[in-house]
C-alpha cells in the first residue's frame, strides 16, 4: 500500500511512519509543503491513503490547511487525521482543522473525543501515542548526557498561563517543584525553562538548563540518565515520551494517574509519584539503589514493546478496514 504523510517535523516523521514500513507498506514523507510539492507527489506517487497529524509546520494556519484540502479532497483519496492535539486543543485547534480540510476519518489521542467526532457525522477512533526503535531504543550511556535526574520537555510557560487549570501544573507540582525546592540537580533539555520562576517561586539554575535537543538525540539522555522525569498532561492520557521513555530503555519516574496504571504496572515498569514528599523520597530511595532502577528498567523496555507504532499501524489500518474507508485488498 502506498502511504502519503503530510509531514515534516522530526517528532512525527519517526514515529507512526515508521511503523508503516514496518508492515511493508511504501512510505512517502512529503517535507515541506507548497501546491507545486502536492501536485507531484499525487501524480508521481499515486498515495492510496494520505495521512496527516498533529499541529505543525505544514498544518498551522488556514492557509496550509485550504492548501491540503484543495488538493487531498480533490484527488478522491481517503484522507485521515490523528489528532494529537487534543482535548487541549480541540477547540483552537482540532476542530478548525477538520472544518476546513474535512478528513475522511479521525484518529484521536483522546478516548473522550470520540463520541463528539461522531455526532459531526465524521468516523473517529480512538489511538494513542506509542514509539518506535529506530530513534528510541537502548544505547550505551554518553558522558556527556550522564546525570542523576533528567527532564526531556519543553516548559510552555504561555500555555500554562493559557491555561490555569491544565493538569500539567500539577505534573510540575509533584514531579519538579520539590525538587527545586530542595536544590536537587536536574538537568533540563528543552525550551522555555528559564521563564518558568514564576511557577516554582525561584528560577532554575542556568547550569541546568541545556536548551532544546534533537529529537533524534532522546534516547541518549534517557540511557545516560539514573532516572528520568516524565511529565503528564491529562489523567485520561499519557504523553507520547511516557512510551518513548520506556522504549529507550530508561528508568522513568512519573505521576500516578488512572492511565498509567491502566498501561503499566507501578514499581514493576516504572515508578510512580503522588504527591511533591513521594517524589523526593523515591528520587533519595532509587537513586540509592541502582540494581532496583535496572530491574525495572528492564521490565519497562519489555512491556512498552507492545506500544510500537507498528502496533499503532497495524491497528489504523484495521479500524480503517472496518468502517470501508480503504478497501480489505490494501491492508
Amino acid at each position: 500500500m502506498r502511504i502519503l504523510v503530510l509531514e515534516s517535523h522530526p517528532m512525527w516523521i519517526h514515529g507512526l511512519p515508521n511503523g508503516f514500513k514496518d508492515l511493508g507498506h511504501s512510505v512517502k514523507i512529503s517535507g515541506p509543503l507548497s501546491d507545486q510539492v502536492l501536485k507531484e507527489l499525487l501524480k508521481e506517487f499515486q498515495p492510496e491513503l494520505i495521512l496527516s497529524m498533529g499541529w505543525g509546520p505544514e498544518n498551522d494556519s488556514p492557509f496550509k490547511q485550504e492548501r491540503i484540502f484543495k488538493w487531498v479532497n480533490a484527488s478522491g483519496i481517503p484522507h485521515v487525521y490523528w489528532a494529537t492535539e487534543d482535548p487541549t486543543h480541540t477547540t483552537t485547534f482540532t476542530l478548525p482543522f477538520i472544518k476546513i480540510v474535512q478528513p475522511d476519518f479521525i484518529f484521536t489521542i483522546s478516548d473522550l473525543r470520540v463520541e463528539e467526532y461522531k455526532q459531526m457525522g465524521i468516523g473517529a477512533a480512538h489511538m494513542d501515542f506509542g514509539f518506535h526503535h529506530s530513534v528510541h531504543h537502548p544505547v550505551m550511556p554518553l558522558t556527556k548526557y550522564e546525570s542523576d535526574l533528567a527532564v526531556v520537555a519543553n516548559a510552555y510557560p504561555t500555555k500554562l498561563a493559557q491555561y490555569p487549570n491544565h493538569f500539567r501544573h500539577e505534573s510540575l507540582k509533584i514531579l519538579i517543584s520539590p525538587l527545586l525546592k530542595n536544590n536537587v540537580k536536574m538537568d533540563f533539555y528543552g525550551a522555555f525553562w528559564d521563564k518558568m520562576g514564576t511557577y516554582f517561586g525561584k528560577d532554575i539554575p542556568k547550569s541546568w538548563q541545556h536548551g532544546y535537543l534533537d529529537y533524534t538525540e532522546a534516547n541518549k539522555v534517557y540511557n545516560s540518565a539514573k532516572i528520568v522525569l516524565g511529565l503528564q498532561n491529562h489523567p485520561t492520557q499519557l504523553t507520547q515520551r511516557t512510551y518513548e521513555i520506556l522504549g529507550s530503555g530508561g528508568f522513568l519516574i512519573t505521576q500516578d494517574t488512572p492511565e498509567i496504571r491502566r498501561l503499566f504496572t507501578p514499581n514493576q515498569d516504572l515508578v510512580v509519584s503522588s504527591s511533591p514528599d513521594e517524589t523526593i523520597k523515591l528520587v533519595n530511595f532509587y537513586l540509592s539503589h541502582p540494581k532496583e532502577r535496572e530491574r525495572i528498567r528492564k521490565d519497562g523496555l519489555k512491556t512498552v514493546q507492545k506500544h510500537s507504532y507498528k502496533a499503532r499501524a497495524e491497528y489504523l489500518l484495521e479500524v480503517l478496514r472496518f468502517y470501508q474507508v480503504i478497501p480489505d485488498y490494501l491492508c
